[in-house]
């Protein structure tokens, strides 16, 4: 047996089931190194928000226990990638590093160079496709460029071959017996503290490879047959909720793909729903693609034609979004539901970020800063496409003038009020009518259900009317600038 190690280098694939660097490691016959560099100093690279970093903290944890389990250590280490991954070669006499393929556009960077200097220095370096169904540079139009619209790039992508199947979990790996040094987790200080406030995302989730395969077999038992009539239903309990494992890669999409087609086999019912859903973990793709072609996609409008807007430089109305203290119930629920749990249904993530940009003028930046801050899925490609999507100065037919009207959204799909009921308990009492728009209830009715506007609860900071005519004007005249 070779005593040369290999070194499989973890990122955002924080799991042992689909993961091919990690196979191919084990395949190779040479013992294991399992490594995780927390890399929040290499140029580019953008570092977690706190939410994100909750998550990652609890994921790792999972990881080293699965590992360990396996007899392999989890080796920490804290840094730019390039000198740390080079001096846990030295330390371990390695033969090889292996790692899944990253998009944006630092760590592509990073890794290119990384791969060059080990292979310069006689160590192999080998890099795999792991984390989106589809490679960028795989999915190409007709004439050799990239997509942007999102209809063409689906339709492409699903006219080339279909997602490989997933890679079992892999056989017991030999361990190394020495280079085991690293940092302790907590010393990463990833947990909040002074104060602790992360007790409602405890409650909310479970982070770790265990928790991503359970949660897809709940989706698939519960959820996947009625997902095309309850997926815009923020009080229902009718999407995956896969978002954060995916983004941290404690599940693969293959793995997604793959179980999602097999549950259609057995429930032909469910097929419509499951084109839908699957359509959705296409815009993940997209997203990464995006990043890819666009690496500065969360700080650049992809439509250069909108770099003039006039934003709105108004610290009040961003906070009183943030708080979820704008007087539009549906909003303050999202909001108040992203601030407790580390999460927000896709509907109302769509009309929260519409009010904040098209509402308030306020550059969708600062949105997008925000939920980078405080969501648990945070991604730097579908995070940024999304607020750009939002925004109209993205990629996709996503045109500006889309402004959604919160009172008729909560109205359609919280027909009964009970998502707002939840997070925004001051007005539970009001009957549903009134429940979307408190401010046109009657006085009567705002005191029997113990609401004081300005007091309990706000008036909406801005009029729908007024907001709508002034964002278009806005993004009109900066449309029809040369």
């Amino acid at each position: 047996m070779p005593s040369r190690p290999v070194i499989v280098w973890f990122r955002d694939d924080l799991r042992l089931r689909d993961h091919p660097a990690l196979a191919a490691a084990v395949a190779s016959g040479r013992p294991v190194v399992a490594l995780y560099v927390l890399d929040e100093a290499s140029p580019g690279v953008r570092p977690l928000g706190a939410a994100a970093r909750w998550w990652l903290d609890r994921s790792l944890a999972a990881l080293a226990e699965t590992l360990a389990g396996l007899g392999v250590p989890l080796v920490l280490r804290r840094g730019p990638a390039s000198i740390v991954v080079g001096a846990v070669v030295e330390a371990t006499d390695a033969a090889a590093v292996h790692w899944n393929r990253r998009y944006g556009g630092p760590e592509v960077a990073i890794d290119r160079d990384l791969k060059a200097d080990l292979r310069r220095r006689g160590i192999e370096a080998h890099s795999f496709h792991g984390n989106v169904l589809f490679e960028p540079p795989a999915v190409r139009t007709g004439s050799g460029g990239s997509y942007r619209v999102f209809t063409a790039f689906w339709r492409a992508c699903l006219a080339g071959p279909a997602p490989r199947s997933p890679l079992p979990m892999p056989t017991r790996p030999t361990p190394f017996a020495g280079g085991g040094d690293g940092d302790r987790l907590i010393d990463w200080g990833l947990r909040p503290s002074a104060p602790d406030w992360s007790g409602g995302l405890a409650e909310s989730w479970v982070p770790g490879e265990a928790g991503a395969l359970a949660g897809l077999d709940r989706f698939l038992d519960h959820g996947l047959a009625r997902y095309g009539e309850e997926r815009d239903r923020p009080d229902l309990d009718g999407v995956s909720r896969l978002s954060p494992h995916l983004r941290f890669g404690e599940i693969s999409p293959f793995t997604v793909w793959a179980a999602v087609r097999a549950r259609v086999v057995d429930t032909p019912e469910a097929a419509g729903s499951a084109e839908k859903f699957l359509s959705e973990i296409g815009w993940r793709e997209f997203a990464h693609h995006l990043l890819f072609h666009a690496p500065d996609m969360a700080s650049r409008n992809l439509q250069p034609r909108f770099d003039a807007l006039p934003w709105r430089d108004d610290p009040a109305f961003l906070a009183a979004w943030g708080r979820g203290r704008t007087g539009q119930p549906l909003v303050d629920a999202g909001l108040r539901q992203l601030w407790r749990t580390g999460w927000m249904h896709n509907r109302v993530r769509m009309v929260a970020a519409s009010f904040l940009v098209k509402h308030g003028l306020v550059d969708w930046r600062a949105g997008e800063a925000w939920f980078w801050d405080t969501l648990v899925d945070a991604c730097p490609a579908n995070n940024p496409m999304g607020w750009q999507w939002v925004a109209g100065t993205g990629a996709d037919a996503a045109p500006f003038f889309r402004i959604f009207n919160p009172v008729a959204q909560s109205e359609k799909f919280d027909p009964d009020g009970a998502y707002v009921r939840r997070w925004v308990p001051e007005l539970a009492g009001l009957p549903t009518k009134a429940l979307h728009a408190p401010w046109t209830a009657a006085p009567g009715v705002l005191a029997a259900a113990g609401v004081r506007l300005d007091e309990t609860y706000p008036r909406p900071i801005v009029e729908h009317g007024f907001a709508r005519a002034r964002a278009l004007a806005a993004f009109e005249r900066t449309a029809r600038s040369p």
